[in-house]
């Protein structure tokens, strides 16, 4: 994928003697030592003839060196005179003493020059032919044969004459002593130096830059799938124009069966200066936004907290200084679990962690393996499962292996010598349910032994920081983990850059790349089993529980997964007071009307009633005080059911409010409330202002700047009370 020169600049590919065309090794030892395997390291007759050579010529015209001497120079250079040939000896002689015969042809293939700074065997077959030393033709391996012997006045790609006539030389030394047939060798003089032209390897750099760095070892074998690491950089790279200046992407794809990666683009393009090309987003610590919420939910099934269709409460809320808010900036008020999570609404979420304990998710995250942190001097709190914590996109697609892997979280793997490393965060059951939620179907069918059929579904979460700094995809498919994260390195905001807008589109991309890259082992998988604690139950809201279709507190019925047959009630908010539970018992009498309980003939009547803080997107029908019987005057109950505390909405205390900048214009707000019981009335700094029933709402004009106190009086003398300023 990528090579990295020697702290000197050199390029050098180790391998061994296996790893080279035993056409080479017949052409190298045919020219340059036939005698390699049978002298001690020196052939006294070939140094003798050497030395009457360069007598008789007056000038060194051979050095009768072996190939074991050639070693000691290569690995000791000395000056090319009689004292440096005596060193060269001393040196032989220690080589052969220590060393057997192939591991000294093994330092020449790895050390012999090839012209400026390529050395041994490997580099240049790569260098000059674009192939593998292992897969050199016989033509081949004799140009390669004699290089070293001249490797700058030889160089193919500087001198193909030359480098002509120094192979069919070699070759003739082959035909001479019938190491290779004659009309073979005819046949390669026939040919003319062709040389592959020169590209280097540039796949993964990211990647490749990393494990160098990390292990620093010569040769590191990856995991990385070649052929679908190309399309991916290729796909990658016609998303440039998609993107705003300055904005990269990163996709990660891994096995999850084996939890290889398969595709690693850090990147755009690393050349790329004005997208921080250099920068590695897959390592990058980011704000995961609101990629850990299935994470959430699936823990709260297994703590019994939900089932797949809890109702749970999208209203406005506010703990202490935070007050999240979601994506839309709207509110749908009652919404069941698995509509929360595949619509990724925050509210419901944070209620959720309320009820589970914000670091309680986070200690089990950190647990299975998944690093997260966390900003400095800080502890985790609700808005760590909107995107409160840091992390990058290796970890996010780890962690999704628990719902491809029964629940387990397994690292990755880079290498194939790696080991596989899991531990478990969820259970089989909600990895499996929340599995089918993401991937769209959020409610099963009626049939308990529905299941999904299509074996290329794929589920997927988006998510979105702060800012709109980042937007995330993460897929779970049926072969693939995959990953995308798409945002500026520098952390820069990108307005209207989000996860379904951006991400997602390259996500499905990549996925359909990937499916077709490897459609014939993606046709033998087959669909998850369900888990034996996976079930499907008819619930009703608000209870949350299997009630008969004809009880009247089944306001609403729904069909939803299930954990171990348990069917845990609604969920209710801890700092809502007016929650105070679904399921109330009232005395009626045979009128239906509401009494105390020692009236005569009063008998108990169950029944369900909505969560007060949704309310206001209820029908008039299923409101607290129409779904109460009324009140029998002449025996009626010591205290109202349904007197719960009353609440002013519209303004919070402490709010500090602006009147238009034109200060023309007045501001309005429209103000109603929550619980209490009977008429209400309304007063603006002692000053009564209006009188409403309780499901009214009104609109208040404020003209004037200054400090003002709403108070709200209901039928039982329940007060509300809220100080704010107009500024």
């Amino acid at each position: 994928m990528w090579r990295f020169a020697d702290k000197q600049g050199v390029w050098r590919y180790p391998i061994n003697i296996k790893q080279v065309s035993p056409f080479y090794i017949e052409a190298l030892l045919t020219y340059e030592d036939r005698w390699f395997y049978d002298h001690p390291g020196i052939n006294l007759i070939a140094l003798g003839r050497a030395f009457w050579q360069n007598l008789t010529g007056g000038k060194i015209i051979s050095g009768g060196s072996t190939l074991s001497m050639q070693v000691a120079r290569l690995i000791d250079p000395h000056p090319r005179s009689y004292w440096g040939k005596i060193q060269q000896i001393f040196r032989t002689i220690q080589l052969e003493w220590h060393y057997s015969k192939d591991e000294i042809l093994t330092f020449y293939l790895n050390r012999a020059p090839y012209g400026g700074t390529i050395e041994g065997i490997a580099a240049a077959s790569w260098t000059y032919l674009g192939k593998p030393p292992n897969q050199l033709t016989r033509a081949e391996a004799a140009l390669l044969a004699v290089l070293p012997q001249a490797p700058s006045r030889l160089r193919p790609d500087r001198y193909p004459q030359r480098a002509k006539l120094a192979r069919d030389k070699v070759l003739d030394r082959l035909g001479d002593f019938a190491i290779w047939p004659k009309h073979i060798i005819n046949e390669i003089k026939q040919e003319n130096i062709f040389l592959a032209e020169r590209q280097e390897p540039q796949m993964a750099p990211l990647l490749a830059r990393r494990l160098y760095n990390e292990n620093k070892t010569a040769v590191i074998e990856t995991t990385i799938d070649v052929g679908l690491q190309r399309r991916l950089e290729d796909l990658l790279k016609s998303w440039q124009i998609k993107l705003p200046e300055y904005t990269s992407a990163a996709i990660l794809i891994v096995d999850h069966q084996t939890m290889q990666v398969k595709a690693y683009i850090g990147s755009i393009d690393i050349q790329d200066e004005k997208r921080f090309g250099h920068v590695d987003m897959v390592t990058a610590i980011r704000s995961p936004g609101s990629t850990l919420k299935p994470f959430l939910y699936a823990m709260a099934m297994d703590e019994g907290l939900i089932h797949s269709e809890s109702l749970l409460q999208d209203v406005p809320r506010r703990y202490g200084n935070y007050k999240p808010g979601n994506f839309s900036a709207g509110f749908i008020g009652p919404v069941s679990a698995s509509e929360a999570l595949a619509m990724s609404l925050n509210l419901p979420a944070v209620q959720l962690l309320e009820a589970y304990g914000p670091k309680r998710f986070y200690g089990e995250l950190k647990g299975a393996g998944v690093k997260l942190l966390l900003p400095v001097m800080s502890e985790p709190n609700l808005a760590v499962i909107l995107g409160g914590v840091g992390t990058n996109l290796e970890n996010l697609v780890a962690a999704y292996s628990a719902f491809a892997r029964k629940g387990k979280v397994a690292q990755l793997i880079f290498k194939p010598t790696d080991p596989l490393v899991e531990r478990p965060l969820i259970s089989a059951g909600s990895a499996w349910i929340i599995k089918r939620i993401l991937a769209g179907q959020t409610q099963p069918d009626r049939d308990p032994r529905a299941r999904l059929v299509q074996n290329n579904i794929l589920a997927w979460k988006t998510g979105t920081s702060y800012g709109f700094r980042d937007a995330w995809a993460i897929g779970v498919g049926p072969r693939y983990l995959m990953g995308i994260w798409i945002g500026r390195p520098d952390g820069t905001p990108v307005p209207g850059q989000f996860g379904m807008a951006s991400a997602t589109p390259l996500l499905l991309q990549a996925h359909d790349l990937a499916m077709s890259h490897n459609t014939n082992k993606i046709q033998m998988l087959t669909e998850s089993t369900q888990p034996s604690s996976v079930g499907v139950a008819a619930i009703c809201w608000p209870s949350g529980q299997p009630l008969a279709i004809t009880d009247t507190n089944c306001r609403k019925e729904r069909f939803a997964w299930t954990l171990g047959g348990l069917t845990p009630p609604t969920l209710q908010a801890a700092d809502q007071p007016l929650g105070i539970g679904i399921s109330q018992t009232i005395w009626v009498n045979k009128k239906g009307l509401q009494v105390a309980a020692d009236c005569p003939e009063a008998t108990p009547k169950r029944i369900d009633l909505w969560p007060a803080p949704l309310e206001p997107w209820l029908i008039s029908k299923e409101r607290r005080t129409r779904r109460l019987p009324k009140v029998d005057t002449t025996c009626p109950p010591l205290t109202l059911s349904y007197s719960s505390p009353v609440f002013i909405v519209g303004v919070r205390q402490g709010d500090k409010l602006r009147l238009p900048a034109s200060n023309k214009q007045p501001l309005a707000l429209k103000l109603s409330s929550l619980g209490g019981a009977g008429q209400r009335w309304w007063f603006l700094n002692g000053v009564l202002i209006k009188e409403s029933a309780p499901d009214e709402a009104f609109d208040k004009v404020f003209m004037h700047k200054g400090k003002q106190q709403l108070t709200l009086l209901d039928e039982i003398g329940q007060t509300a009370t809220i100080e704010f300023s107009i500024e």
